[in-house]
């Protein structure tokens, strides 16, 4: 084993199925590259898995879904798995939350305590869908557009590369599906999306050391 991964997929709402759908891709391309995955599914996206796994194991990558505050990461039915003083659970860690506002307050008190880095988002993260994708939400081509790039963060760091390169990475690939929609038009059915892309990318951040990479 090159390294330990530990992933949160809580699945209890839509936006939660998305997430979780969506980070299959990730565990599939970290079991590849040899690392270890603590793959925390459903229930077991609660806090005191979360936090014991952290403080007992040497997971140095961290990937926590689910929704968010300026100050808590939320697991399974929105159990807050991830606050301001958990700062033995979090020394040496990378640690990439795909959630609402955590990067605002919680992720700067991160590396105040201890992380590597942080990467998040300092404001709402928005996800568009198709109604008709909600069960398939793999198939689904407008969420595609917002998660594929926010999939990239974790994949560029498996691959080795620095948590800085990883978050830009994940944003040109974000520019890139604008530019799509903008050649493509207002005639496309996803044009209306070109606003939240651009909201999710300028919202992105990678706080603390943008050279830390996890292999």
């Amino acid at each position: 084993m090159v390294g330990v991964l530990l992933i949160t997929r809580p699945e209890h709402d839509e936006a939660t199925h998305y997430l979780s759908k969506w980070s299959e891709q990730i565990i599939d391309i970290a079991q590849k590259k040899n690392v270890k995955v603590i793959d925390l599914h459903r229930e077991k996206a609660n806090r005191n898995r979360v936090i014991g796994i952290l403080e007992k194991t040497g997971a140095k990558l961290v990937i926590l879904n689910g929704h968010g505050s300026d100050i808590s990461v939320h697991g399974h039915d929105n159990e807050v798995i991830l606050k301001e003083d958990d700062n033995k659970a979090i020394k040496g860690k990378i640690i990439y939350a795909r959630s609402c506002n955590s990067a605002k307050k919680l992720g700067q008190n991160c590396i105040t305590q201890g992380a590597l880095a942080y990467l998040g988002y300092k404001e709402e993260f928005i996800v568009a869908s198709n109604s008709t994708n909600i069960r398939r939400p793999l198939e689904d081509k407008t969420a595609e557009l917002f998660l594929e790039p926010s999939n990239h963060i974790p994949i560029a760091l498996l691959k080795g590369h620095t948590t800085g390169d990883a978050n830009n990475r994940s944003k040109d690939l974000f520019k890139k599906n604008i530019g799509n929609l903008v050649i493509e038009g207002p005639s496309s059915y996803n044009y209306f999306a070109i606003r939240y892309l651009l909201w999710d990318m300028s919202h992105q951040v990678c706080l603390g050391d943008e050279g830390a990479t996890f292999t």
